[in-house]
């Protein structure tokens, strides 16, 4: 079977689309799956729709990557987005086409720093996880490359400077996808401490800051990635060997913080993609910690616990899928600041996110941490329906209850504390200090438990107890778990 290439797919007769020949505008430091299935097909379609015209050149952020892979099949890989919209079922196919090829800085740093010398370059994209914002004063100016992402970003923008740094409009408009809050902020200031640390010069100082804009964003799609266990078959199917196969959720969504001009050159409006520019990017995190992430936290301990595996699984229980929905729309959406509209369609869109039928996500996965992620993701939205309503909201409340039982384990190992289910362990994974907690109170009444986990500032930032009612309200739901189960407990609150 041949290997996908821009000749293969002319001989098969490709009629979708394909841009062969363009101006390398964009700048990616990443080329993993995430970003070839969330910028780089939004890129593709801008190219599509909106004459965007613009080729993508890819830089493998670490020493191991996919660059010769990538330069094999000429950029080119197949992305499948499949999930349901609209209640429907889908599973889209796309030839991306607007990756010119993929450089590694560790072989041929000269390569990737030559980039900054193209007139044409105005975008630097990159996701290089949550890790790879990060200041490391080891990095020095000549190391080849520095070993930071933002270290190496210095050093291109340097190169930058020194060949345009007299013409205005040469620097980037610089999109950061990683997970963390005021991601392109963060960069930013990282950029600025080398450029200090370095002793590059005022004048280079002053021209990051006129000449390029850091734009903050917010990431949503799920992507799953190179689908092994199909991937021969989907080969088989589409005719050619695509080793950079891309699956991902149908489901994407983009917000930029930045100013409204970079439209202009961004043609995202005109491309009709799901993409938000604003001045603002906060209200709309908030928005999906809270719904997507806080809808995952607050209800699948509890349904874990009733006996599910499974995301999707859950959506098929009316009663999970009912408490799930109770307190999304009753208790956490009353707590939020933007349209009413729009935030009930974006709940929407969570429920049929959970229902993917490609997508085999497992509770014991997002149990991960569980702690930390109830502090970031629930609590907020318990506190703020107490300040809003003056009431307990009895869904969060009971999925606090939920998540002490999940915890209550009996023997900690390497893997993590073991606990169990309908007479089956399970392993609960977390932060030593929250796994030695639990094991030291296995043996409480629930009483005890409730009030030793609610006064736990360690975990929580403050004394849960201060809540008028909270504490005797997780008592009471608790031992209703310990009598009837978390399934009970959530049947009696619909």
């Amino acid at each position: 079977m041949k290997k996908l290439s821009y000749e293969t797919l002319k001989e098969q007769n490709y009629s979708g689309y394909l841009l062969e020949d363009a101006p390398e505008r964009v700048l990616q430091f990443g080329e993993g799956n995430f970003l070839r299935a969330f910028v780089d097909y939004f890129i593709d379609v801008m190219n599509e729709k909106a004459g965007f015209n613009s080729k993508v050149v890819l830089c493998q952020p670490i020493r191991s990557g996919l660059s010769d892979m990538i330069n094999e099949q000429e950029g080119l890989y197949t992305l499948f987005l499949r999930g349901f919209q609209d209640g429907q079922e889908v599973n889209k196919k796309r030839v991306i086409s607007c990756v010119s090829r993929c450089l590694n800085p560790y072989s041929d740093f000269e390569a990737v720093l030559e980039c900054a010398s193209n007139p044409d370059l105005r975008f630097i994209t990159c996701n290089t996880t949550e890790a790879g914002i990060a200041y490391d004063p080891s990095c020095q100016f000549t190391d080849t490359p520095a070993n930071s992402y933002p270290g190496k970003l210095t050093q291109f923008l340097y190169r930058r400077f020194q060949k345009f740094g007299q013409e205005e409009g040469k620097g980037f408009i610089i999109l950061s996808c990683e997970l963390i809050d005021d991601n392109g902020k963060e960069l930013e200031k990282c950029v600025l401490k080398y450029a200090e640390q370095w002793n590059l010069g005022e004048d280079f100082i002053a021209w990051i800051k006129k000449e390029n804009t850091f734009c903050s964003t917010l990431v949503d799609r799920i992507v799953t990635g190179y689908p092994r266990n199909e991937a021969d078959a989907i080969c088989e199917e589409l005719g050619y060997k695509d080793n950079l196969i891309d699956t991902g959720e149908i489901f994407g969504f983009w917000v930029i913080e930045g100013p409204q001009s970079i439209k202009d050159e961004f043609p995202v409006d005109k491309a009709e993609l799901p993409i938000l520019i604003t001045d603002n990017h906060k209200p709309y995190k908030q928005r999906k910690v809270r719904i997507l992430n806080g809808a995952h936290t607050s209800f699948v301990l509890g349904a874990y616990l009733a006996g599910q595996d499974i995301v999707r699984d859950c959506m098929h229980d009316d009663v999970i899928c009912g408490f799930m929905n109770k307190t999304i729309y009753d208790e956490i959406i009353p707590t939020l600041n933007l349209p009413k509209e729009e935030l009930l369609d974006f709940a929407s869109a969570v429920t049929e996110r959970f229902k993917n039928p490609f997508i085999d996500h497992a509770l014991l996965a997002i149990s991960l941490n569980s702690t930390s992620k109830w502090k970031a993701r629930v609590m907020p939205s318990l506190k703020e329906y107490i300040k809003r309503q003056g009431s307990l909201p009895a869904c969060i409340t009971a999925s606090f209850a939920f998540y002490i039982a999940f915890f209550n384990g009996h023997t900690l190992t390497e893997d993590g504390l073991v606990a169990s289910r309908k007479g089956n362990d399970y392993t609960v994974k977390d932060d030593k200090n929250v796994l030695e907690f639990y094991l030291a109170h296995k043996d409480d009444s629930v009483e005890d438990l409730v009030h030793a986990v609610c006064t736990n500032t360690d975990f929580w930032g403050e004394d849960l107890t201060a809540l008028e009612g909270f504490e005797a309200a997780v008592c009471n739901y608790l031992t209703q778990i310990r009598e009837k189960g978390t399934y009970e407990v959530m049947k009696s609150l619909l």
